[in-house]
């Protein structure tokens, strides 16, 4: 690796993180965000795990739902081989955690040279698999040392990074040395990914595993029961993954709409269940936690979800999704989990993190777009009172993701061609 380069980093790295470390830390409180305890990222009394096999890295619970799928085929092709998942957040430890689809979870370390060496050292894999557009300098300079491979799958490149790293096209290029491939998940991505520096005959476009994602586990049935009862005639409407500022919109449409159905209300940061509950209780609406529901003796109009991993599920239960992160400039949030169960999917504009999804659900007729609360207040009663055409747009949803399917195979292909 180009040690000039590595160099400039590192030094940006000590002037900068000193600095910065407060901000941050402010950011994932003010976001929710949970991380791993400090001594295991900065690789320090990692859990012996097995060695010489796939270390699969993923940032939070999206991407870890998308790496279990990746896990699951490696697993079948490859048996024998020890496999071990990563990721950046305490929630997405706890998703990897609940459905084990590796030999062992352990916390992303810090990208500094030190906790880099020592995860690396600890785990010891044959090959390093980065989720979506993970660069991490150190990572990829401890790799290139220790003879590692290593592959991007699913890899994408957002609006708001690209000029970034194209920016630093100069200095970046030499740090991409040890990626031997980079599987895009648009032809869009695949030329950014060229424009950062990686050569062209080592990106290749092979679609977007989340497509093929699986039905997930059914409710519980007692909980079904619950919030079957609860929701009754008037239907059930959940809004997934939302953000903050985006709660206020979602409710204030909901309160227009006659009957009012049964709302989940599902904050993208289960830490601020309570946050939103209390937003719920002063503007006088009937709000619960889920986490008691099972035993729940009174009526209520909204269920605050503040667990993980278990929205994908609850769809299955609901007649409408919106899907948060997208009446706030977030970016947006993952349709394909309502898709699947051929949900009406309702949406804000701002869906840049999953640009492709949108533009194919919407060439199909599968996302009704919304700009405010005002229109979602509008586009929820439609879907409400013409059920037959909300069950259409849910099923037309559907067949996008049948008509984009096998991503998967071709990207398991590609990394059992690295493995020795």
């Amino acid at each position: 690796m180009h040690r000039g380069a590595l160099l400039c980093y590192r030094l940006a790295t000590h002037l900068l993180l000193p600095l910065a470390a407060p901000f941050l830390l402010l950011a994932d409180r003010r976001k929710g965000k949970q991380r791993p305890p400090l001594p295991l990222r900065l690789g320090y009394r990692l859990p012996p795990v097995p060695r010489g096999g796939v270390l699969v890295h993923a940032v939070s619970v999206g991407e870890v739902m998308a790496a279990r799928r990746l896990l699951n085929e490696l697993r079948q092709c490859r048996p024998e081989l020890p496999l071990i998942l990563s990721a950046t957040t305490a929630t997405g430890l706890q998703v990897a955690a609940a459905a084990p689809a590796a030999d062992a979870t352990l916390p992303f370390p810090l990208d500094l040279p030190g906790p880099a060496r020592r995860f690396l050292a600890a785990t010891s894999p044959r090959l390093v698999v980065l989720v979506e557009t993970e660069l991490w300098p150190e990572l990829l300079a401890a790799c290139e040392q220790r003879k590692i491979p290593v592959a991007v799958v699913n890899a994408r490149v957002s609006d708001r990074s690209f000029p970034r790293y194209r920016l630093m096209a100069p200095l970046l290029r030499p740090l991409l040395a040890p990626i031997q491939v980079a599987l895009a998940q648009t032809p869009q991505d695949a030329d950014r990914l060229v424009a950062m520096g990686l050569p062209p005959e080592r990106v290749r476009v092979v679609g977007n595993i989340k497509f093929d994602a699986p039905p997930p586990p059914s409710v519980e049935p007692q909980l079904a029961a619950v919030l079957s009862a609860l929701a009754g005639s008037r239907g059930m409407l959940v809004a997934g993954s939302t953000m903050p500022g985006e709660e206020e919109l979602v409710l204030a449409a909901w309160k227009e709409l006659a009957p009012r159905p049964l709302l989940l209300l599902a904050p993208r940061h289960p830490e601020r269940a309570g946050e939103v509950l209390n937003l719920c209780l002063r503007l006088g609406i009937p709000a619960q936690r889920r986490t008691p529901l099972p035993d729940l003796k009174q009526a209520t109009d909204v269920v605050v979800l503040d667990t993980v991993g278990e929205l994908a599920s609850l769809y299955r239960l609901a007649q409408v999704a919106f899907v948060g992160g997208s009446l706030v400039p977030t970016g947006g949030h993952n349709p394909i989990e309502p898709a699947l169960f051929s949900l009406p999917i309702v949406s804000g504009p701002h869906v840049t993190n999953f640009r492709f999804v949108y533009q194919e659900l919407e060439r199909a007729g599968g996302v009704q777009w919304v700009r405010d609360s005002r229109e979602l207040a509008v586009t929820l009663a439609w879907l409400f009172h013409h059920p037959e055409q909300a069950r259409e747009q849910g099923t037309r949803a559907a067949r996008v993701l049948a008509q984009h399917a096998g991503a998967t195979k071709h990207t398991v292909q590609a990394l059992l061609s690295l493995i020795p």
